[in-house]
């Protein structure tokens, strides 16, 4: 065994110490724990247990008679039963609550139920529904799905990190819940973002839910109502920020390299703006870090944007565009924006960078405030007079595209919206913020105040309008068309560091799923229900760029990265017990 460890640790790809994911449906595999798994117990262990489906040869082998009703059931029979009642539910929070208990009590049949339900699902497990379920994690918390990690632990994190019970993690995903959606300083009660990323990484890239490890950094909030609230789970002070905030975040990143190796990535998840910049320049080589806000986001809004020049025409350099929002999620998607028109153009990435304006809660960045800037904003302070509103930047600069990140609802109105449509036969208007209350604009807004005209797209999702007599289908840009296929492709190639062009190949490889049926609706992304066969080219696309730039360490390189990509991916269909 612990040459097998040795083995399996030092190798690249997707581990699988048991051989769970390599059993054929029909083989039979061993429910392992730290012993073998047997009644009572086996019905408490969310990896193996089946509920009903257990055959009755499983329950005498492993002593469940008694424990279960007669009744044996499959995994389908279940999965009706289970959406069944979830729709019986009208309050969303509720379908939440019922997918974490059932991902506590069986963990197979979640992944089954999230993979064959995706585009309902997938709103409820995350945004916008998370959202509120952050917001009341305190009071709905019933057990641990990941780590907690507070200024408590300061000089013991690598103690901590070996109280999880899984020893082999491949992906993290850490907040300090400072900046949670669009819903500001949630402190400890972030949680629910990183374990609902880690489902969505299992779900849609099929990484393995054992590799996983959800883990919100505790150093305080300032959210004075949680300060007050009794059934607040996290720290009851003001946020530990300068020296002993890095020091925190220096042990922890350490801590993690030491405790599972160079090749496990890291992603950053709704911190700050302040510390999303300055941890990512710092630890991006050093280790397998990504920031998913700054990176992730900037990914799929450029995916959508490959994608629509099939509608707007001409290539991405030729058109204009004006950001609302100039934040990590603003300066994220222009920073890409203009590295894939230097890659398809050649021109200098300053040039590139001068189709690109943004508006912040100042007005128009422009040269004569660059003193005054933050550091990432500076880049885009162009030369232009001072604009104050949204409004008057759109008729001075005349974008064919507008993409809001400001994280505040109703910015762009009709009047806003309206001027786009006059400037443009076809305006992209991108109201990115979320959850669905902070978007900048509705579908039904923009379809209706551009008379059918705009081609929209958002974060959060909304439902088909009609409109005189034309039904149009929304595009969601939503990170989870990126995140779980990148990661995977990261994870099967044993990529040691993250690099812009890897996030190049996986907008390329989002825009190229997007079909002629989805252009016709006027949608520039490929709806949901393909997914995973979209996530194994994004991670073949992401692994390819990998092994091309001499970042991959799993050799020699797959022949084949997608049906590999495939290979690795979890499925979630019972096993059978011997």
């Amino acid at each position: 065994m612990e040459s097998t460890l040795k083995e399996l640790s030092n190798g690249g790809g997707v581990e699988d110490l048991y051989g769970e994911d390599r059993a054929t449906e029909d083989q039979t595999i061993t429910p392992w724990t730290f012993s073998v798994a047997s009644g009572y117990s086996l019905l408490r262990d969310p990896h193996y247990n089946k509920g009903l489906a257990f055959t009755d040869a499983e329950r005498d082998a492993h002593y469940l008679r008694g424990l279960l009703p007669p009744s044996v059931s499959n995994q389908e029979l279940q999965e009706k039963k289970v959406m069944h009642n979830l729709r019986l539910y009208q309050v969303p929070l509720q379908r939440y609550m019922a997918m974490m208990d059932l991902q506590e009590r069986n963990e197979r049949l979640f992944y089954k139920l999230l993979i064959d339900n995706v585009e309902e699902l997938l709103p409820v497990v995350y945004t916008p529904t998370v959202g509120e379920a952050c917001q009341k994690y305190g009071s709905i918390f019933k057990r641990p799905q990941g780590l907690f990690i507070s200024l408590k632990e300061k000089g013991k994190i690598l103690e901590v990190l070996k109280n999880w019970p899984e020893k082999s993690i491949q992906v993290i995903v850490v907040t300090d819940g400072e900046r949670i959606l669009g819903l500001g300083d949630l402190g400890c009660q972030g949680m629910g973002i990183p374990v609902g990323k880690l489902s969505l990484y299992t779900a849609l890239g099929g990484v393995r839910p054992s590799v996983c490890l959800p883990i919100t950094i505790d150093v305080g909030t300032n959210n004075q109502q949680l300060l007050d609230d009794e059934f607040y789970i996290g720290l009851k002070q003001k946020r530990a920020r300068g020296q002993e905030y890095a020091e925190l975040l220096l042990e922890f990143m350490s801590a993690v390299k030491q405790n599972y190796g160079e090749r496990v990535l890291i992603q950053f998840e709704d911190f700050a703006n302040h510390n999303a910049f300055e941890l990512l320049a710092k630890y991006r080589t050093t280790h397998l870090v990504f920031n998913d806000d700054i990176q992730g986001t900037a990914s799929v809004v450029l995916a959508g944007l490959i994608a629509s020049l099939k509608l707007l025409g001409g290539t991405l350099a030729d058109h204009t565009f004006l950001f609302l929002g100039a934040g990590e999620a603003g300066t994220g998607i222009a920073e890409l924006i203009a590295l894939e028109i230097t890659k398809k153009t050649s021109v200098p990435l300053e040039v590139a960078r001068k189709k690109i304006w943004l508006v912040d809660s100042k007005g128009l960045i422009v040269s004569s405030r660059v003193e005054s800037l933050q550091h990432f904003k500076k880049p885009w302070a162009h030369d232009h007079e001072p604009v104050k509103e949204l409004i008057d930047a759109v008729k001075a600069i005349k974008p064919t595209v507008l993409i809001g990140t400001s994280g505040v609802g109703k910015t762009f109105t009709k009047e806003v919206v309206e001027a786009m449509a006059s400037l443009n036969p076809k305006p992209l208007v991108m109201a990115l913020s979320n959850p669905t209350s902070q978007a900048e604009c509705t579908a039904e807004e923009a379809y209706t105040w551009s008379k059918g005209h705009a081609i929209f797209a958002s974060g959060s999702p909304f439902d088909p309008f009609e409109f005189e007599g034309r039904t149009f289908v929304s595009g969601q840009a939503n990170n989870a068309y990126i995140f779980p296929g990148f990661g995977l492709g990261i994870i099967m190639s044993g990529t040691i560091r993250v690099h812009d062009d890897m996030l190049l190949a996986a907008s390329e490889a989002l825009a190229a799923e997007v079909t002629e049926d989805d252009y016709l609706k006027g949608r520039i992304y490929p709806p949901f229900t393909n997914i995973r066969k979209i996530s194994a080219h994004i991670a073949a696309e992401v692994a390819a760029k990998a092994y091309e730039l001499g970042l991959a360490t799993h050799l020699p390189r797959p022949k084949d990265l997608v049906k590999y990509a495939e290979s690795c991916m979890y499925t979630p269909v019972y096993r059978h017990y011997r």
